[in-house]
């Protein structure tokens, strides 16, 4: 039976294929559009130890040829018919979209559903593509002192769990990245009983239907399909800390992750608490760390705090401050710390949460105004463990949030042996 939604998201529909797809619809019929994506449960995450990247690396090589179609006629075809499309990886999911107009949606179907299982790979792809991610890691991370500190921080943060692991890989480990790796790990998640379909768009649930089963359907699930077991995070006893020079560093800065719970199906409420704790410290210019640490102590030029807990596994909190001309690093941290100590003793201030409760609702019905908003945000969400339901559930429990959540949240999270405090600062910059 079709799951519907209610409240705002009430034009939603779910059902499942008999080959294990899941299928979301979307319905939105302003506009002769439609987003046509699939997600597959497969991201660096569940990526084989040593094979760091290949995810990611399989994502781009989808757009290679397959047994009807060249290398790099699928973007062309998508194109020719007015559409735009592209791909994403992430640790937890990798997923494929096309924006195109509603009568093309059985074309995108039929090529999506092509490349599920006929991908058509050889030696000069693999040696050709390897180069494109490894000049992509160069601009993102080698040459970004910012993406290089994220990557150490999060090695250390995680001691075990491969959210550790960056999304684009290991240099050295992308550097041997090859057919067999791509190969094996495309035809273990590659299937329909691991994917999600989800149009959002001017279709009805009918059409969706008809064409997902005529496209999709005949494929076979993978017998094989493993469930998501990932290693767990050992208990975390001490605090851990970097401190990174580079001299292209010209605004430096304090940052610190905690370890931190996630989106949980049907148990949503201390995320909820995480997501408002966020918002009521940083999440805008009447915030407690812009308001303490920008306008009353002067310490800092930006402060703020986030978390975002649609994801898998353990997920982070993350506190940061720049701090202000004449302001040292060390001083910076002090004035955090002092910023949320005085916090936890104050309390949340009344006004200032419903403020953010109704910017937050606000924001879910705004949201409506983009299909692939929409699409996303199911999609992130269910191959992140949450069902259609809770999706649903999100904006009711997040209103429902009080001052006790929040403060217990921060108690709960904010413990200093489960963090790591990171200095990024220029190769010249002395610390007291």
């Amino acid at each position: 039976m079709p799951a519907r939604a209610q409240g705002i998201d009430d034009a939603v529909t779910s059902f499942e294929l008999d080959n294990g797809m899941e299928v979301v619809v979307i319905e939105d019929h302003r506009a002769p559009a439609v987003v046509h994506m699939v997600w597959y449960r497969a991201g660096s995450a569940d990526e084989p130890r040593g094979s760091s990247g290949v995810a990611h690396f399989l994502e781009h090589l989808l757009f290679k040829g397959t047994e009807k179609l060249e290398p790099g006629e699928f973007s062309k075809v998508v194109a020719a018919n007015g559409g735009t499309d592209n791909a994403f990886t992430s640790f937890d999911y990798t997923g494929y979209f096309q924006r195109i107009a509603a009568d093309r949606l059985g074309l995108m179907m039929e090529m999506e559903a092509d490349r599920m299982v006929n991908l058509q790979l050889g030696e000069e792809d693999i040696l050709t593509e390897r180069e494109v991610i490894i000049e992509e890691r160069n601009q993102r991370v080698e040459n970004d002192p910012g993406g290089l500190m994220n990557e150490q921080r999060r090695a250390a943060l995680y001691l075990n769990h491969p959210y550790g692991t960056p999304i684009i890989g290991w240099r050295h480990e992308m550097e041997t990245l090859d057919l067999e790796q791509a190969l094996t790990f495309y035809e273990h998640h590659y299937a329909p009983n691991n994917a999600i379909l989800i149009v959002a768009g001017d279709v009805t649930p009918q059409e969706v239907r008809s064409l997902a089963e005529t496209h999709y359907g005949p494929i076979p699930a993978n017998p094989d399909l493993q469930a998501r077991e990932r290693v767990k995070e050992p208990r975390h006893m001490a605090e851990r800390r970097i401190v990174m020079r580079d001299p292209r560093v010209a605004q430096p800065y304090v940052i610190r992750n905690y370890l931190a719970p996630e989106r949980d199906p049907g148990a949503q409420e201390k995320a909820a608490a995480l997501t408002m704790l966020a918002q009521v410290l940083g999440g805008g210019q009447t915030s407690v760390l812009v308001q303490k640490l920008q306008f009353e102590t002067q310490k800092s030029v930006y402060a703020s705090a986030f978390y975002d807990g649609t994801s898998l596994d353990d997920t982070t909190f993350g506190l940061i401050i720049v701090p202000a001309q004449g302001v040292s690093l060390e001083e910076a941290e002090a004035a955090l710390d002092q910023a949320v100590a005085e916090f936890l003793d104050e309390g949340v201030d009344a006004d200032q949460l419903e403020r953010i409760k109704f910017q937050l609702r606000a924001q879910q019905v705004y949201a409506r105004d983009s299909a692939n908003q929409l699409a996303r945000r199911y999609g992130e969400a269910l191959t992140t463990g949450l069902r259609v339901e809770d999706i649903q559930a999100w904006p009711d429990v997040l209103q429902a949030v009080t001052e006790d959540d929040i403060l217990e949240a921060a108690r709960s999270v904010l413990n200093r042996n489960a963090s790591v405090t990171g200095y990024l600062m220029d190769a010249e910059e002395v610390t007291q």
